[in-house]
């Protein structure tokens, strides 16, 4: 069993509040191995993963939506901590224009880091898909939106997972077990008993799980397109009622989300002039799918 483990470790717009930091998400998958990435990195997220008990030194990368400074500036603090604890691994950082941006922040102070930072450049133009990572259980996805600036949103998508289907192997007289099972796995069928057992005829697709954050942007086709099917959707609702800036509202997401077809939906970026949770949960109460998010708040998709 599979699981993807989401937290939430800001969830305010552009300025912090009492109890909301900077934008930051961390993610966790679990399968045979275990992964670990940053997706934002708002002023005082490294405060933020410590009171949340999380290990920021797992860390393999970290994925910045947009650079304005509430998604980007707890950065170089977070790096700087990571040297001091004797960080060894390479450290990738994936964004808009991020050789120019990290190559900046790097500049910045006296620091001798004895690990390597690798920046990479993420396309904000068009409306295709871009494959960031591709590992061989999942896929880490970014595709371009609409913010007036540079921006994009990301997509962790797990591959779909074959699996020996126990009650087709009843049926076909076959053994539960055995070495034969990895050798169809691997070739698509073997011979069995004088019997040619084909891997279609014996297993399932369990389908992949999918988590998208949309980071900052107004409704676009692109976020449509990225978020199709999701399971967890994690999408900009700075404001509530309508609002002449370069996000979305609550009706906006609405509207996404039967577009998208996302099982689950956390609002987030939530605009400091909403001090009222109690009033924002009235907003929602009809909508079972719906959630907004708070400061370490965690979900997990399995």
């Amino acid at each position: 069993m599979t699981k993807i483990e989401v937290t939430f470790l800001g969830t305010t717009a552009c300025i912090p509040t009492k109890y909301r930091n900077h934008p930051a998400i961390y993610i966790k998958y679990q399968s045979e191995n275990e992964h670990y990435f940053l997706f934002d990195c708002g002023e005082g997220t490294q405060r933020q993963i410590f009171s949340s008990g999380l290990n920021f030194m797992r860390i393999e990368a970290i994925f910045i939506t947009h650079w304005h400074a509430d998604h980007y500036a707890g950065l170089l603090g977070l790096i700087e901590t990571m040297n001091l604890e004797g960080r060894e691994k390479p450290l990738y950082i994936f964004g808009p224009e991020a050789e120019k941006f990290v190559e900046m922040l790097l500049e910045l102070g006296y620091s001798t880091r004895k690990f390597d930072i690798v920046a990479k450049n993420v396309n904000f133009d068009g409306n295709e898909k871009q494959i960031l990572i591709d590992d061989i259980e999942f896929q880490i996805q970014s595709i371009p939106v609409s913010h007036g600036i540079p921006a994009v949103a990301y997509a962790f998508v797990e591959k779909d997972r074959i699996k020996i289907d126990k009650e087709k192997l009843k049926k076909m007289g076959l053994p539960l077990q055995g070495p034969i099972y990895k050798k169809i796995k691997e070739k698509g069928s073997a011979l069995f008993k004088g019997r040619k057992i084909k891997l279609s005829d014996i297993s399932i697709v369990e389908k992949g799980k999918k988590v998208v954050y949309s980071g900052d942007t107004m409704p676009c086709s692109n976020i449509i397109e990225l978020a199709r099917d999701a399971d967890l959707l994690i999408h900009d609702s700075t404001y509530f009622e309508y609002f002449e800036r370069k996000h979305a509202t609550f009706e906006d997401v609405i509207k996404i989300a039967k577009e998208t077809g996302a099982k689950k939906v956390v609002l987030t970026h939530i605009s400091r002039r909403y001090s009222d949770l109690t009033e924002l949960k009235k907003k929602i109460e009809k909508y079972d799918n719906f959630s907004i998010a708070k400061d370490f708040m965690k979900i997990v998709v399995e």
